[in-house]
Order: structure tokens, then C-alpha cells, then sequence
């Protein structure tokens, strides 16, 4: 079901999530169908959204999600970059819809999870999705991009198109 995504402001986006132990596991399913809506929901009604973490829905655990081509969800991730390289970016988010704030990212990152199967993956991405991982990654420990801006002078303002 459809969640209300926390805002900037909202004290419980800067909380720093627990990790899923054994015991949650069989919440997970509905905890990644909640996900999924709210994120299918926000990109109906902004025409963006590629991945949102749970801390975002109020749920303070190591989950993220992701839906470009297919989903996946990532629990308990933890993120290694294989060198130093790093980009410019303008980063967005879903709880502050018509902010881009100007950050610095590593071009490449490997990610290592738990799937839904409770068995460990990995995973190697690159560029604009290793941006999107870093970010969403971020909020697991009460990180928003605001927090990351280059300098004083990295906030755009963006109109976004409503979607019906």
C-alpha cells in the first residue's frame, strides 16, 4: 500500500536504521510491497523515481528498493568503492521533490546485500546508478543531500510537471 513519504524537516529521516535481523524477515514482503507503491505513486504523480529506502516511509530498518527494469530490494546493504573517482552530480530526492542539490559521489561502487531469500549478493554499478545507490544508501544513516551540498550555492529549484 501506497506510504507517505517523510519530508525534509521530518526528524525521523535523520535517525540512523537498524539492521533486518531474523525476527523481520517475515514482515519483508508487505515492507517491500509499501515500497513499491509509494514509489510507483510518486513517479505517476512527478515522473521520476528510480529507488527509495525505508527510513523515506518511516520504517527505520537497512532496507532499499530499487525499479528501473525489474525490482529488487537490497537488505542490509553495505557499499565499497573500488577507487577514489569521484563525479559532480545534481541530486534529487522524493522527500524534497523540487530541490536539486549539487553533490560529489563516487563514479562506481560495489554494493553487498541480503536478498529476500536471506541469501548474500553483490552487485557492481557505475555511474548515475552508483550515484542512486549512494544516495539511497545515505538515508540508512540519516543522511539527506542536503547534507552533502558542494557549498552554500548547490540548491536549484525545480518545477516539476504534475502528473494525473
Amino acid at each position: 500500500m501506497e506510504q507517505k513519504i517523510l519530508l525534509l524537516g521530518n526528524p525521523a529521516l535523520y535517525q540512523t536504521a537498524s539492521a533486518v535481523v531474523r525476527e523481520d524477515f517475515s514482515a519483508l514482503p508487505q515492507i517491500i510491497e509499501d515500497l513499491h507503491d509509494t514509489l510507483l505513486a510518486f513517479r505517476q504523480k512527478y515522473g521520476a523515481g528510480r529507488a527509495i529506502a525505508a527510513p523515506q516511509i518511516g520504517i527505520q530498518k537497512r532496507i532499499l528498493y530499487m525499479y528501473i527494469d525489474h525490482p529488487i530490494a537490497f537488505i542490509n546493504p553495505r557499499l565499497a568503492f573500488p577507487d577514489s573517482e569521484q563525479m559532480e552530480v545534481l541530486d534529487d530526492c522524493m522527500s524534497f521533490p523540487n530541490l536539486l542539490v549539487k553533490v560529489l559521489r563516487y563514479k562506481r561502487c560495489i554494493i553487498h546485500y541480503t536478498d529476500m531469500d536471506g541469501q548474500p549478493c553483490s552487485m557492481k554499478l557505475e555511474g548515475d546508478l552508483a550515484e542512486l545507490i549512494q544516495h539511497e544508501y545515505d538515508h540508512l544513516d540519516g543522511i539527506l543531500a542536503v547534507m552533502r551540498s558542494i557549498d552554500t550555492h548547490s540548491f536549484y529549484w525545480k518545477e516539476t510537471p504534475q502528473h494525473s
